[in-house]
């Protein structure tokens, strides 16, 4: 090594020694590459979306139509209502598990069979019961996804079939399908892998007549119903935290899915539209592996936190406001965020005031990106200052009024005695 060499090397060593090497943040990951046309994977705490595809594009959404049916269904009816299967619902195209006319199912069953092996003649039941027919109860579909924020979407049917009115988009399905997961009975329903219904036993006789006619020539009645959804399985193409929900299929729309799973305290919602054979499976793992592997939650806001207080209008003292809840939001991992705060409030503000009445917002934002709002409520009661209200200023002015009069009157009275009080007093002196 020549003594230049040598020189240069040891200069390294001594500006390494002094200042040492700084931390580079963690680039952003690659995001993934799924066949899917229209793909999204979103938070399903926040509904923070952590990437996309195509999410605004007009597309056909299949059986994943059924997971609107499912909540509408369980928001207006209940699990315990007979069902009776009408001659429309039995005859439906599509994937069918043979619902006879007639036939009475119990809601909770026909709700098991639509989610599980997607039943077009389920769905057809359940809308004709619930709306009172398959328009009357799309129409209630289209209200209640407008009232999600799915504006992109409309529905003409409960099952799916193809139609060129009936559309929706991967951010409208993630919305529908981040809804229908905060309830419960979805959740339990749409985790299920197998489920068994005893559909004779409820049958007319005429019906089970007609039913064990069909089985002599086609074979046993379907009574055991296997969810369609593979990442719930325990094979090759089951992903490690699967707990729903659907998947949907016509040669229009292709593969589809809505797909969500959950480790330790996260749960994210994937969505694939338009994909192609067992891609849909590895599309919608990708999405969910990219969302778990590269992102972490940040707690940005906690219930209760005081933020601020307000000036009040006629208030008897100024309105302390607090946080009314979380805010989260997924940062990719490494990086460093720089969150900034901004308040906005109410216009108008007057009292009187309850106790956790909203009158703004806490507004998170990072490098002039809006992360998320969380809303400001009050603290404590304000009461209404006396002096403002109309009634007390009209009755004050008279009431000053006349108490001034008396007073006055009350002195003249008094002005007028004293003088000849003490006149009386030194004549009496005098005469001593």
């Amino acid at each position: 090594m020549t003594n230049k060499a040598l020189a240069l090397a040891l200069l390294c060593l001594i500006l390494a020694a002094i200042y040492p090497a700084v931390p580079v943040m963690a680039s952003p990951a690659t995001p993934p590459s799924p066949v899917g046309e229209a793909v999204l994977v979103m938070d399903a705490a926040g509904g923070q979306v952590l990437y996309s595809k195509n999410a605004d594009q007009k597309m056909y959404p299949a059986s994943t139509t059924k997971i609107m049916t499912a909540l509408v269904a369980l928001e207006k009816s209940s699990l315990a209502d007979m069902v009776t299967v009408s001659e429309r619902a039995a005859k439906v195209g599509g994937t069918r598990i043979g619902l006879q006319p007639g036939e009475q199912v119990k809601m909770e069953h026909l709700l098991y069979m639509l989610m599980l092996s997607s039943a077009n003649d389920a769905a057809v039941a359940i809308a004709e019961h619930v709306g009172g027919s398959v328009p009357g109860f799309a129409d209630m579909m289209n209200a209640r996804a407008r009232e999600i924020g799915a504006r992109h979407t409309h529905f003409v049917n409960p099952n799916g079939m193809p139609d060129e009115d009936h559309y929706t988009t991967a951010r409208d399905l993630a919305l529908i399908s981040r809804a229908a997961m905060q309830n419960e009975t979805f959740r339990r329903i749409v985790s299920t892998v197998n489920y068994k219904v005893a559909r004779k036993e409820n049958m007319k006789p005429e019906v089970l007549e007609k039913v064990q006619e069909l089985e002599r020539i086609y074979g046993p009645v379907q009574e055991d119903f296997f969810n369609h959804n593979k990442l719930l399985w325990h094979n090759y193409y089951g992903y490690r935290g699967a707990n729903g929900i659907k998947t949907g299929y016509t040669v229009d729309a292709g593969q589809c899915i809505a797909a969500s799973a959950r480790r330790g305290d996260r749960e994210l919602i994937a969505v694939v539209l338009n994909s192609q054979g067992a891609n849909l499976w590895t599309d919608a793992a990708m999405l969910l592996d990219y969302g778990f592997e590269n992102f972490t939650p940040v707690a940005l806001v906690k219930p209760r936190e005081i933020i601020t207080d307000a000036a009040v209008q006629y208030g008897t003292a100024r309105a302390v406001l607090e946080t009314a809840g979380f805010l989260y939001y997924n940062f990719p991992t490494g990086e460093d965020p720089r969150v900034t705060r901004r308040v906005e409030l109410n216009k108008n503000i007057s009292a009187p005031l309850e106790a956790g009445e909203q009158l703004g917002e806490l507004v998170l934002e990072s490098e002039g990106r809006e992360l998320g709002r969380v809303p400001l409520v009050t603290v404590h009661p304000v009461a209404r200052k006396l002096s403002s209200y109309w009634w007390f200023r009209a009755g004050a002015v008279p009431a000053a009024l006349v108490l001034l009069k008396a007073m006055a009157a009350i002195f003249r009275f008094r002005r007028r005695r004293r003088p000849r009080g003490r006149v009386v007093y030194l004549r009496k002196r005098d005469r001593w």
